[in-house]
């Protein structure tokens, strides 16, 4: 055999070789990048004032465009996070009596997660790669936090093993529980340093700045989506960066209420009285101790 001909067979093999591996490798299924997206409705931008004023879906007079203000931020941010790679977008309709959003008007791509019934955990498992907020407010007590509150109007502050936590919090340890990390959050200004708290390297996108809980300075509603867009998509990119937000157990979840939600709070079994405000539930993790106060 001549120098040539064992070149060429050699050649010839290693080609084969090469398709081989490349079939292979195209053959096996893409990794599944399946996102959890939590929407509310107090975070998006263009809202402000009382709830009354747009956010309530039994009674505000600019309802319809609250929802549609909703629609086009969570539509913005499902774009951004199929362009960053994301393959499946679950969205969670969070807001008050879950109506907040329709399947007339989302993202075609998505699927969402709306009505009674969600549990407390909001369905989330193991099986998706992120989570990110939409609209979100931040806590109860946030400087200048527009529309702020945790979970309920008449709960005065929650707190996690002596963490100070709203529902940007809560749910950042829930993810974690189930090994998902919070990657990404649009909002105004205290929900963007909650967030940062939590998670400082969120990407962020600031919708609003409040100058009180009721007033702030907002973005146009298309900058506001370009803006929700371009941080969803980044923060898809940069998904090996993150890493979940583990509470170690057991876990204290102390709630106090105002002095007009006395009583709001039904007794579970583990519960502990402080006084007339404030109860104390304890668990073996985060999940455990959480089930046993919320019905949020």
């Amino acid at each position: 055999m001549t120098l040539n001909l064992r070149h060429w067979i050699s050649r010839v093999t290693l080609t084969l070789l090469f398709l081989a591996w490349a079939g292979l490798a195209l053959a096996q299924p893409a990794q599944s990048k399946k996102v959890y997206v939590v929407t509310d409705m107090e975070g998006v931008d263009g809202i402000v004032g009382k709830w009354e004023d747009q956010v309530d879906p039994f009674k505000s007079p600019r309802w319809a465009e609250s929802r549609k203000l909703l629609t086009d931020e969570v539509n913005a941010a499902a774009e951004g996070l199929f362009q960053g790679g994301a393959t499946d977008v679950v969205v969670a309709d969070l807001h008050d009596s879950s109506r907040a959003l329709s399947v007339v008007d989302i993202e075609p791509r998505v699927r969402l997660l709306q009505g009674p019934g969600i549990s407390p955990t909001i369905e989330l498992d193991s099986s998706y790669a992120a989570v990110i907020f939409i609209g979100q407010h931040a806590m109860a007590g946030a400087e200048n936090g527009i529309l702020s509150h945790s979970y309920a109007f008449e709960i005065q502050n929650i707190w996690v093993n002596g963490k100070p936590t709203g529902e940007i919090g809560g749910r950042v340890m829930l993810a974690g529980y189930f090994g998902v990390p919070v990657i990404m959050l649009s909002g105004d200004a205290a929900a963007c340093k909650e967030i940062h708290q939590l998670v400082p390297e969120a990407e962020c996108a600031e919708v609003k700045s409040g100058v009180s809980r009721t007033g702030g300075y907002l973005l146009s509603h298309p900058a506001a989506c370009k803006l929700i867009s371009e941080k969803a998509r980044r923060a898809m990119e940069r998904l090996s960066e993150f890493k979940p937000y583990k509470v170690e157990g057991p876990v204290e979840v102390k709630v106090e209420v105002t002095v007009e939600g006395q009583g709001i709070i039904r007794p579970r079994d583990g519960v502990e009285p402080v006084n007339a405000r404030t109860t104390v539930y304890r668990g073996k993790d985060i999940v455990d101790a959480w089930l046993k106060w919320s019905d949020f």
